[in-house]
């Protein structure tokens, strides 16, 4: 195995703008905050304004991409919740309302793990058998809050792999219809179509989420030959329950955010097969908590059964508990399943196993040791002693493997897909 020099890392100077609430549900109370803080900004003279907004833009004008803008639809958010149409504001003052509901959102500030890589719907210009790909990654912020983030690259029959460019700022998607941003069932968001995939950021939305979205395992299914979706499970976390969900798009610029219902939809760590498998939605779970499972469904967003026994912990390095990490690979040997085992002192081990390619239910053959384990300064981080990734992806006999390091850093190993089933048994 080929270990890469490139980390990537928790960034606390990567912030979003977001919106900032004081709350305005009763909308002409008295002591109403929001209707308090618009009346202080309406008394300012024109003077004023006009030096406190120069003030904002010297501070925040350059760490944020359309500022300006922004702060122009913030304020026609705050005057629609508000009821503010007959106000006659200029539109410096205008934009000064909006930046005082906003605020700076570091969302990757505490760290950055679990990857899962993908083919990217965009293969133009690869020769040579490069892949250009697309990896989620899940950022970790203010208030241990997990978002959503990607970055894109090319990788390369050798090994060898690039990453694209990022900018300094991020860009948060938004809801297409704007009242669900209370709801507890599916939504769809967009980011704007003149940021970069690599510089959005899907921050919780509903109810469900509102604690954070978790470890996206990506996949590229196909539905039929050449028609493919991109979808990824992922936990949605509330602060007090959790639930599996779906986040589907055609494009990396219009998502499905979905809920998986049926009793599977309540367990974490749900990874589906790249196709369907004897005409059925197939997935890899760990339905109780400790052994993997192989769940069916005639449905992509429900799953009742709580499926086949597929693994149960075998070696001490994962002893405590198994699952997944990621999508299973078709290759001619089989479906090769990425896994976690959980052993002495909570330490996360990669392991692998093979999978029968018409009945994944037999198992085939698994690593008895870890492929990848963490060693040295590896150990060390916001969860220490942790190897963990969400998805490899296939490049010609290669596998690439982005992962996770101690909750605090994201690497990258390839190994070749003989010599990986050489260590099985």
């Amino acid at each position: 195995m080929f270990i890469h020099d490139l980390r990537l890392h928790a960034d606390p100077s990567r912030v979003v703008l977001r919106p900032f609430h004081l709350g305005w549900q009763a909308k002409h109370a008295e002591g109403n905050r929001a209707l308090s803080l618009v009346e202080d900004v309406r008394l300012l003279s024109d003077s004023v304004v006009d030096n406190e907004y120069r003030k904002v833009m010297a501070d925040f004008g350059e760490r944020h991409w359309q500022t300006e803008a922004m702060f122009a639809e913030r304020w026609s958010e705050v005057e629609r919740s508000l009821d503010l149409a007959e106000e006659n504001f200029s539109p410096t003052r205008e934009k000064l309302i909006g930046a005082y509901f906003c605020h700076e959102y570091t969302y990757a500030a505490a760290a950055l793990m679990n990857p899962s890589i993908v083919p990217h719907p965009d293969q133009s210009g690869c020769l040579g058998g490069a892949v250009r790909f697309v990896m989620s990654l899940r950022a970790v912020g203010e208030g241990h809050i997990s978002s959503i983030v990607f970055r894109e690259g090319i990788a390369y029959p050798d090994g060898r792999m690039d990453l694209w460019p990022q900018s300094a700022f991020g860009t948060s998607v938004e809801l297409d219809d704007a009242s669900l941003s209370d709801s507890d069932s599916a939504v769809t968001v967009h980011r704007h179509p003149d940021s970069s995939l690599s510089n959005t950021v899907i921050f919780p939305i509903t109810e469900q989420q509102r604690n954070g979205l978790e470890d996206l395992r990506l996949v590229r299914f196909e539905h039929e030959p050449g028609d493919y979706e991109w979808i990824g499970t992922y936990t949605a976390y509330s602060g007090s329950t959790i639930r599996s969900e779906l986040l589907r798009t055609k494009d990396f610029r219009r998502f499905l955010l979905e809920p998986i219902d049926g009793r599977a939809g309540r367990n974490k760590g749900m990874a589906l097969f790249p196709q369907k498998v004897e005409g059925l939605y197939t997935m890899v779970g760990r339905q109780d908590g400790k052994n993997l499972f192989l769940l069916k469904s005639s449905r992509i967003d429900r799953w009742d059964s709580e499926g086949k026994l597929l693994m149960e912990p075998r070696y001490p390095w994962e002893f405590i508990q198994i699952g997944n990490c990621g999508s299973p690979i078709r290759t001619e040997h089989g479906w090769l399943l990425f896994t976690h085992g959980v052993g002495a002192m909570r330490k996360y081990a990669l392991g692998c196993a093979l999978l029968d390619l018409n009945d994944p239910s037999k198992l085939l053959a698994r690593t008895a040791e870890p492929v990848l384990t963490a060693e040295n300064a590896d150990r060390s981080g916001y969860v220490p002693n942790v190897i963990y990734t969400c998805g490899a992806m296939r490049v010609g006999e290669q596998l690439i493997i982005p992962y996770g390091i101690s909750d605090s850093s994201v690497g990258f190993a390839n190994v070749g897909i003989d010599d990986l089933i050489k260590t099985m048994s």
